[in-house]
């Protein structure tokens, strides 16, 4: 078994000690991204479908990193903090996995990392 750490400028550094993702074989499991623009390293502070943009353009950056795209994602899991923002995620959700979109599931939590709205997850296949 391969296994190698994906890390691109491009997304987020981890904020504790974890990896952006882990490609083992041809399979990429990616740690959940919140909306942190990393470029400032700061939370977009917005409404859920602008926390929802961002986390999605994380999960594309770290996909890219790895030489894949929304294309190859086989699964997400998305935490939410109010499941009452579930339509609004959708609609932006929708958007990144329009055809085919990955298997999925959506969970209420209690609270995210720096007060985080919504967190996505995702496994990616080649």
């Amino acid at each position: 078994m391969s296994r190698t750490t994906v890390k691109t400028p491009r997304a987020p550094a981890a904020i504790g000690p974890y990896s952006q993702a882990i490609l083992s074989d041809d399979t990429l499991y990616c740690s959940g991204q919140i909306a942190i623009d990393p470029e400032t390293g700061s939370m977009v502070n917005g409404s859920i479908e602008e926390e929802t943009r961002q986390v999605l353009e994380n999960i594309g950056a770290v996909l890219q990193g790895a030489s894949m795209d929304y294309e190859n994602v086989v699964r997400c899991t998305v935490f939410l903090t109010d499941v009452n923002d579930y339509a609004q995620v959708n609609d932006v959700y929708g958007r990144y996995f329009n055809e085919a979109p990955p298997a999925r599931q959506a969970v209420q939590v209690a609270a995210l990392p720096r007060n985080a709205k919504v967190e996505i997850s995702c496994i990616a296949v080649r």
